[in-house]
């Protein structure tokens, strides 16, 4: 859905006009490419061994090279040696396919899949480790990390989402922005219990029998655009998929006003409730990294 993020073209050409070694760099060749999405890349100039990958997905309306530009992860990957990929969208005002049964099937030829290929593509020519391939986003890019969270579980091991809706919630609308979605999902009316929220997941890839990624979800209260009740659908959904019970709230965790929404141990599943925080929940990079496993 909309997100604030958003670029002019003189700032875009500046940002893809780098291309040394430490910064965003444009791909264009990463393999298929079914939805014609845009890759951009950062390796910093200390790469660490066998790196990790983040994938970091804007929101409606923005662009990958603006994303990053609005968030901490490319100079924290100068600290700590790890790979970013900021793509974008470049249709359907600028949002992530989350509504077409392409994009919700695993190996659907659909935006998931081109996503998927960029990460195949950074494995083989950077040598990153596999086990250390990660996700994030906000509002659509929120979205399409539970997405990709549930048709590529075995490519990803942590998810990370700020202010987005559950896999499959958009799934038959006609588009995923704004301007011409079923409103329903956005405005929280997508109501399912835990094993129907887990058969959707399930259904977008058929017959896979692993481990999920470890997720970790964000929304704020006062969120009017994508409502705070999407939340609940979410928690739904993954705390039956990944199989755990609800165990506890921490409050002002990681900030005042935040609860932390602890289910099993806390390893596999977090959710963050933002009290008084609208669209969309501030990007908590730290936080993050550490969900990731990567500090």
């Amino acid at each position: 859905m909309l997100s604030s993020f958003k670029i002019s073209g003189l700032a875009a050409l500046s940002l893809l006009s780098l291309s040394a070694n430490g910064a965003l760099v444009s791909v264009p060749n990463f393999g298929a490419n079914p939805t014609n999405l845009l890759m951009n890349i950062y390796v910093p100039s200390k790469l660490a061994t066998n790196p990790a990958i983040i994938l970091a997905l804007h929101g409606c309306s923005g662009t990958g090279e603006f994303y990053a530009s609005q968030t901490k992860y490319n100079s924290l990957a100068d600290t700590h040696g790890f790979i970013t990929i900021f793509p974008s969208a470049n249709h359907d005002n600028g949002c992530w396919d989350v509504a077409s049964t392409k994009t919700l099937t695993h190996g659907g030829g659909g935006d998931s899949n081109g996503l998927a290929n960029m990460i195949s593509y950074t494995i083989s020519k950077y040598n990153a480790d596999p086990k250390k391939v990660f996700v994030t986003g906000t509002s659509s890019g929120s979205m399409m990390t539970n997405v990709l969270a549930a048709t590529y579980p075995d490519v990803f091991a942590a998810a990370s989402g700020y202010s987005g809706v559950a896999a499959g919630c958009l799934a038959g609308s006609p588009s995923s922005s704004p301007q011409a979605a079923d409103p329903t999902c956005a405005n929280g009316k997508v109501i399912k219990t835990s094993a129907e929220w887990t058969s959707v997941v399930k259904a977008m890839y058929p017959g896979y029998s692993g481990a999920y990624p470890r997720i970790q979800l964000w929304h704020g209260t006062a969120d009017t655009f994508v409502s705070y009740a999407n939340l609940a659908e979410a928690v739904k959904e993954w705390s039956g998929v990944i199989g755990l019970t609800f165990t506890k709230n921490v409050t002002n965790t990681p900030q005042s006003g935040y609860t932390q929404m602890v289910y099993g141990d806390g390893t596999r599943f977090i959710a963050y409730s933002a009290a008084g925080v609208g669209h969309t929940v501030p990007v908590h990079e730290d936080v993050d990294l550490k969900w990731f496993g990567i500090v």
